[in-house]
């Protein structure tokens, strides 16, 4: 498209403005700034001035070519930001350089492109107004877009003429690519997408999914399950959603349009962590999330390892760059010296990269162990890849709450094996807290949960507990065995079993989580005397690599 004079007026004042159509009416139009140009230096040199152009051979000259792509107005010649909307292909300099407009062009396939530009995504995205087929596009050089944004205005770069364009449509693939200071002429944005195969899911549906993040900031999760706890910024919890879920439910979070927020910053803004910063000297107290500032810089804290004496800090940089040996500020009041700053990398996707049945996770993201498989992988803090064990899901399904008494425990040759364990240290006492057994515990057993240990009356007596190591287990709280009935004591060599599910149902399918190391055999037991009851329903199962299930034969026993 050419420069079309009837769209421009020029006063005598300098001021040229574009007074065509706007970009969604019916005949906008748009020219290269070297077009723009051309066509001021065909006014001044006319004879006299016309119409709304009033430029002549006796008028100052208005603009000068460095190259085809960067252009100056002289003599208090301007444009507005309406006029540079209209402009594209390269810079436009006036007022002596107080104000700059620099071309951008996207070498890619994006259809709306997202820009940051000093902490804030750009409101005014008119770039995005003929999408999908393009601003300004030249298919046959594999450009979308093609137009000018201010980098510099009254004197002052804004934020260093940096940018950093995004690409985040639901059910595409998300992209991002950094300009690190504009140049006069045109500056690249390399910003494609293409069908995301594991974001098939409708918006609407993955908006109601059950997903929380449960602790924003500094946090621990024993992800590998070897008794020693990795760190964090996140805790999320993934409810009964799967991987992939989770991994939809980021992109439907961070997507273009979207209005939430994330670690205090809304979420069109929100990457991740960019920068790991060593801090000495700390004052006050640092509150995960919030703001925090330096001398030539700011940026937005997800966690620091100790809100009032902190080694370490996390944060995503906005503006500026990276503090050095200056001072940090947060918002709260907390100060801080900075030490040595280690980049982090960033995943288009937060969440980091699914393959639909796992996940490698973005840096320092943390998810609950049991919501993770053996074939994910998620990394720390310190950025130490961690790979989860196989977490495996047995389900009882088909139950009515409130009323099913359900038992999941381990089996022999079909039937409830009631010695899984031996009692190795006799229970005895008015206030027990802990079991000795042999053997060991198995290792797949729950963290915590319940056994049923069988006293010296014949009773399977059921324990609650909050953990085990080895061939200990801890009771939640003290336990009586030394009375008659219930509370009997429990001999040496009496039986001890692990009941994985043993409660009155509060769902229609009851669950529990275990690491899988080898398959399992199960007796599961349902029954129910209540307004509503059915004859005792009884099955083997198999807990194995991936998982289980049984759903109860609900036969009347009206």
């Amino acid at each position: 498209m050419a420069f079309v004079a009837a769209d421009w007026s020029i006063a005598s004042n300098g001021n040229i403005r574009y007074i065509g159509d706007a970009h969604a009416g019916t005949t906008p139009s748009y020219a290269t700034v070297i077009e723009f140009h051309r066509a001021l230096q065909d006014f001044a040199d006319q004879a006299s001035a016309s119409g709304d152009d009033l430029l002549d051979i006796s008028s100052l000259t208005p603009s000068d070519r460095s190259t085809d792509n960067i252009i100056t107005l002289l003599n208090n010649f301007n444009i507005d930001q309406t006029g540079a909307e209209h402009l594209y292909d390269g810079s436009i300099i006036q007022d002596g350089g107080n104000d700059i407009w620099d071309g951008i062009v996207n070498f890619g396939n994006a259809s709306y492109i997202n820009l940051h530009q000093n902490a804030a995504s750009v409101g005014n995205d008119f770039w995005n107004t003929f999408t999908p087929n393009g601003f300004n596009n030249d298919a046959n050089a594999g450009i979308s877009h093609r137009f000018l944004v201010q980098t510099r205005t009254s004197g002052a770069d804004i934020d260093g003429r940096r940018l950093l364009g995004l690409v985040r449509e639901y059910s595409k693939t998300y992209s991002e690519f950094p300009i690190n200071g504009t140049s006069r002429g045109n500056n690249v944005l390399a910003l494609s997408e293409a069908d995301d195969l594991n974001n098939t899911t409708a918006a609407g549906t993955v908006g109601a999914f059950n997903i929380t993040n449960s602790k924003e900031g500094y946090n621990s999760i024993d992800v590998n399950n070897d008794g020693t706890s990795e760190f964090y910024y996140s805790d999320w919890d993934l409810g009964t959603n799967s991987i992939n879920d989770f991994y939809e439910f980021t992109k439907f979070l961070t997507r273009r349009g979207n209005g939430s927020f994330l670690y205090g910053l809304g979420a069109d803004l929100f990457r991740g962590i960019t920068h790991q910063i060593a801090i000495s000297a700390p004052t006050s107290t640092f509150f995960e999330p919030e703001g925090v500032t330096w001398t030539g810089g700011t940026g937005q804290l997800f966690a620091i390892d100790s809100q009032t004496a902190g080694t370490v800090m996390y944060i995503q940089l906005l503006t500026g760059v990276a503090p050095s040996a200056q001072t940090i500020t947060g918002t709260s009041g907390g100060t801080a010296t900075s030490g040595t700053v280690t980049a982090r990398p960033i995943s288009n996707v937060f969440s980091g990269l699914s393959t639909g049945s796992s996940l490698i996770g973005s840096y320092g993201l943390g998810i609950e162990a049991a919501d993770l498989s053996a074939t994910d992988k998620v990394f720390d803090l310190d950025n130490v890849e961690i790979n989860p064990p196989n977490n495996v899901v047995f389900s009882v399904l088909g139950l009515t709450v409130g009323e099913d008494r359900v038992m999941v425990a381990p089996a022999a040759t079909g039937a409830l094996n009631k010695f899984q364990l031996l009692v190795d240290i006799a229970l005895n006492g008015a206030a027990e807290t802990q079991l000795t057994v042999n053997p060991a515990v198995p290792s797949d057993s729950p963290a915590s949960g319940t056994i049923r240990i069988v006293n010296d009356s014949g009773f399977d007596r059921l324990v609650p507990y909050t953990s085990f190591s080895g061939s200990t287990i801890t009771f939640t709280g003290a336990e009586a065995f030394n009375g008659t009935n219930e509370n009997a004591a429990a001999s040496f060599g009496n039986g001890v079993y692990v009941t994985y599910i043993d409660k009155l149902a509060t769902a229609t399918t009851e669950t529990f989580t275990v690491v899988y190391s080898a398959d399992r055999d199960l007796f599961v037991r349902v029954r129910d005397g209540g307004a509503t009851p059915i004859k005792t329903f009884e099955t083997p199962a198999t807990l194995g690599a991936a998982g289980g299930s049984t759903t109860v034969i609900r036969t009347t026993d009206l």
